[in-house]
């Protein structure tokens, strides 16, 4: 049995008509990454699981029980989905400890005792136990949607919506929050996120949605809708986004490759001159700075990888370094005369730079 059935899930606003028929079977253990253009009705589907949006017709079965039927438990059904949205919504009068236990002991009537133990589990787990008396207000956005995020899996969820999760967050702290998913993926948490971060959805989701015409147009795993999509719309959605890789696994590697690999890449896109030059550059410092912060001079032997996604639709271009090795982040450094590198990309990465650490590789994400 599927922990999740849709079936003929229709929904309007008005004349507007936002889900036509749809159909869907997810079970345990799957995540899925639905995507999409703005308005194509993602965020209103997954508002449907819960009956936040009450469907105008259809079907919903949650663990074998039907939430949309006329006489259902609603309130238990919700119970086990975890729903985090793209703010926050932490009680601000509350501190992380009682925004986390509140929930347990009022509504599963779990012991005090119990609740504070596993916040504290839950917080480790994450990073931020030394946060557990702090107010929301002195907490970073990014911060915050983790604690969010823990205070939906204090209920022990069946399944969790991820409503853009990342989507209110500087740059500089999208990375932890897709650290925290990442981490519960390996757990085999079952998950459906809609989401913008299209590299994000091919790394961690083992199905991907691809939502228009009022519903799923195309679904497959991620090498599917990404690397051959079949439908025309799905196609036109996914060539918005070009990519340039690089990969790099000796020290001594060939520099004037990589650069002129980024510049055909830059020339095939009609990315102008200015931007083009930022991009070699940025790739070059970054890359140097973590070959020396993350392996010691003797090894010559590394691990890093360069990816570069270019959106036609909004000529936004996002670099992403991934790193094996010891843990650095460049960006900690406050001495930058002596580390010119990050001197240099701070001034050239206008839009925001984000590190985090998982799976003993450093990620790093600047937006330029």
């Amino acid at each position: 049995m599927s922990l999740i059935e849709v079936k003929n899930l229709c929904k309007s606003f008005g004349n507007l008509k936002v889900l036509n028929d749809v159909n869907l079977s997810i079970d345990e253990g799957e995540r899925i990454a639905i995507i999409g253009g703005s308005g194509c009705g993602k965020s209103v589907f997954l508002r449907s699981l819960e009956l936040l949006e009450t469907p105008d017709s259809g079907k919903i079965f949650i663990d074998g029980e039907e939430i949309t039927a006329r006489r259902a438990s609603v309130n238990q059904i919700r119970r086990k989905m975890g729903m985090v949205y793209q703010k926050f919504y932490l009680f601000s009068h509350l501190d992380v400890l009682e925004n986390l236990c509140l929930a347990p002991v009022k509504l599963l009537g779990m012991s005090r005792a119990e609740a504070e133990a596993n916040a504290v589990e839950w917080l480790k787990k994450v990073g931020l136990a030394s946060k557990i008396h702090s107010m929301p207000e002195n907490l970073s956005g990014g911060q915050q949607q983790r604690i969010a995020i823990c205070r939906s899996l204090m209920m022990s969820p069946k399944v969790l919506l991820f409503d853009e999760p990342t989507s209110a967050l500087d740059p500089t702290m999208v990375g932890e929050v897709l650290a925290m998913i990442r981490m519960l993926a390996k757990q085999n948490m079952t998950m459906i996120i809609v989401t913008h971060e299209m590299n994000f959805a091919r790394e961690v989701a083992s199905r991907v949605l691809f939502f228009a015409d009022r519903g799923i147009y195309e679904q497959g795993t991620p090498s599917e809708i990404f690397d051959n999509p079949k439908g025309e719309k799905t196609i036109a959605f996914i060539r918005k986004l070009k990519y340039f890789s690089y990969d790099i696994a000796d020290r001594n590697f060939d520099l004037m490759e990589m650069q002129g690999g980024i510049r055909l890449f830059t020339e095939k896109y009609g990315i102008g001159n200015a931007l083009a030059y930022r991009l070699e550059l940025c790739s070059e410092e970054l890359v140097y700075e973590m070959l020396n912060g993350c392996y010691d001079a003797s090894e010559d032997s590394v691990n890093i990888g360069l990816e570069i996604s270019y959106s036609e639709a909004d000529s936004s271009v996002v670099m992403n370094i991934v790193s094996g090795g010891k843990q650095f982040n460049p960006f900690e450094h406050e001495d930058d005369d002596i580390h010119l590198g990050v001197s240099i990309l701070k001034k050239i990465a206008k839009g925001g730079v984000g590190y985090s650490f998982s799976d003993d590789r450093n990620i790093i994400q600047i937006k330029i």
